[in-house]
């Protein structure tokens, strides 16, 4: 059959048509409709969460049911267990050593939005607005770089009921606190006003705390409503954001502060737990007995909150768990609040909601109170992802997934499910396929890092943790989830010990890593670059002032140690 020039033009036409309608269909499989993200923060929020199986008596009803929507990751870590930088590597979606943000040092927090391109400033480039308020990034939501957020609402204030100025000691009072019972602190607004005597604990203080003057190692009940509470404000701002008309997709980031410390709460959540009847949390006498003097100051000395010993002797403990509990609930009414407003808009359908920690916290577990160690209360953290109703078909429900993940990993993930290519350059792994697929086996363990040099490897069976004096602990986490006994001295264990070391950050500028005494070394393949760090009392404190350049022979004396003993291993410990 003869086919005309004019035909033969027609079906060219039509067989391209065809060809670029099939790849705008393929292109629209692979790269789905933006969807809405609601991005919930909670600061120092642990496992006692009734889905999450921390506390038998917590009362979570609005969690719970969240998790029922979604996926639950039920071993969830952090990549710090501190507030700055484990914000820092979520937002960044990058590893501590290689942000270099190891503490919340303002000046290396206040970079994170220069130097990286964190999660709503790529949210921003394709095409969102993003808002937040609260504590999303550590300090206030107004430090940050312009170009984060479209809009921002309120500041958080973490001694809310109380004002900045309340909450400040005088001089006396302050100075009064040591070893002793503080002089006492009044607050009096007048009648019928927030009248309260502090610290509600009656405990003396045992950190210090710069120029503030503030005691934030404290608890108890106020007679306040939650309105006067920032978390409830913060909770109002995002509700009013929900209730508007958005022109674009949105990333509305609520941050919360509770149950940070100080766990101040309005009275009729502290009535929900009369400290009488709370169950402690599980506890082994002379369970540090098997771990190194580094791995014991992390649990007994006095850094990210107050000691255990100061708890004891001034009969706290059960009113310290009553007040953390209730704070959880009154975090968990207000992120009901907030999905009962999303049910009721207009995003119902088209929203993806994740539920996170910012790290673990602590209570009395291995004598620590507090976070920023490498066990499993500090980095352990509650994590869940709830899809798009109008993408259900694509996705599990009411799914519990054991597999390994990290906080680093939501930024992929945000970024995967809404059809943006993911950056290689990110540390994190997209989750997509755990969502689709809870069981399945996807990456085999996440690495938390507690100050330079001490990382902590968590499996699905095992944590693995080494401090910078090369000091282990080796725990069998499915047998044994409290961490009572450290296998690292077992031959028998061996082999997993290597294996699980051998997945440890190589720090390939760095020759070692060195403890003498309270000394810290960190002497570089450039010896004009290493570092030394002194930590008088506590070894569990970060990097202070590099003091090398004053004392290089300190250095030199380890050098010699090292070259005389024939010495290999990176990290080690050497006689003083």
């Amino acid at each position: 059959m003869k086919i005309t020039r004019r035909k033969f033009i027609i079906k060219i036409a039509i067989l391209s048509g065809t060809v670029l309608l099939c790849q705008a269909l393929i292109s629209c499989v692979d790269r789905p409709e933006k969807q809405n993200i609601l991005f919930i923060a909670m600061d120092d929020q642990n496992d006692w969460i009734q889905c999450f199986g921390g506390h038998p008596q917590v009362k979570t009803p609005n969690i719970d049911k969240l998790a029922a929507m979604g996926t639950r990751f039920a071993n969830a870590h952090c990549a710090v267990p501190i507030c700055g930088p484990s914000r820092a590597s979520l937002f960044t979606g990058t590893q501590p050593w290689n942000t270099g943000i190891y503490t919340n040092s303002v000046a290396e927090l206040k970079a994170v939005g220069t130097r990286f391109i964190t999660l709503p400033q790529e949210l921003i480039e394709n095409g969102y607005n993003t808002y937040g308020a609260g504590k999303v990034f550590h300090g206030p939501i107004d430090r940050y770089p312009e170009g984060i957020f479209t809009e921002h609402g309120p500041k958080y204030n973490q001694f809310q009921p109380l004002t900045f100025e309340e909450a400040r000691y005088t001089d006396e009072e302050f100075n009064s606190g040591v070893d002793k019972v503080y002089l006492t602190h009044t607050v009096d607004r007048g009648p019928g006003q927030l009248q309260a005597v502090f610290p509600l604990n009656k405990m003396p203080r045992e950190r210090r705390l710069g120029s503030t003057k503030i005691e934030s190692f404290d608890w108890g009940p106020l007679p306040v409503s939650d309105a006067e509470m920032a978390d409830y404000q913060t909770a109002d701002w995002a509700i009013d954001k929900l209730n508007k008309k958005h022109d674009k997709p949105f990333f509305l980031a609520a941050g919360f502060y509770r149950p940070h410390i100080p766990l101040y709460i309005p009275q009729k959540y502290y009535d929900m737990y009369p400290p009488d009847e709370i169950q402690l949390p599980e506890f082994l006498e002379n369970d540090l007995d098997d771990i190194s003097g580094v791995g014991q100051d992390f649990a007994l000395k006095a850094y990210s909150a107050g000691s255990h010993k100061n708890v004891m002797d001034h009969n706290q403990w059960r009113e310290a768990v009553a007040c953390y509990l209730a704070c959880v609930t009154f975090v968990d009414e207000q992120v009901g609040r907030i999905i009962k407003a999303l049910d009721e808009s207009a995003y119902r359908d088209n929203t993806t909601i994740v539920l996170w920690g910012d790290n673990g916290w602590h209570l009395g577990e291995k004598e620590h109170w507090g976070k920023f160690s490498g066990w499993e209360e500090s980095t352990r953290i509650p994590l869940i992802i709830v899809t798009p109703n109008n993408r259900k078909s694509q996705f599990i429900q009411g799914a519990e997934c054991t597999q390994p993940v990290s906080l680093i990993d939501l930024y992929p993930t945000m970024l995967a499910i809404n059809g943006i290519q993911v950056r290689p350059e990110l540390d994190g792994k997209n989750l997509v396929p755990l969502l689709q697929d809870p069981g399945q086996k996807y990456q085999d363990y996440v690495i938390s890092t507690f100050g330079r040099g001490n990382h902590s490897i968590r499996t699905e069976q095992w944590r693995y943790t080494r401090y910078y004096d090369g000091s282990e602990e080796l725990y069998k986490s499915l047998e044994d989830p409290n961490e009572f006994e450290n296998l690292a001295g077992i031959n028998r264990f061996e082999m997993i010990k290597l294996e699980l070391q051998n997945k440890l950050p190589v720090h390939e500028s760095i020759d070692y890593f060195v403890s003498m005494g309270y000394w810290k070394a960190v002497i570089h393949k450039e010896r004009q670059n290493s570092e030394l760090y002194n930590f008088e009392d506590n070894r569990a404190v970060p990097e202070g002032k590099n003091m090398y350049a004053d004392n290089p022979e300190i250095i030199d004396k380890m050098l010699a140690y090292i070259a005389k003993n024939k010495i290999t291993k990176k990290y080690l410990s050497i006689p003083e």
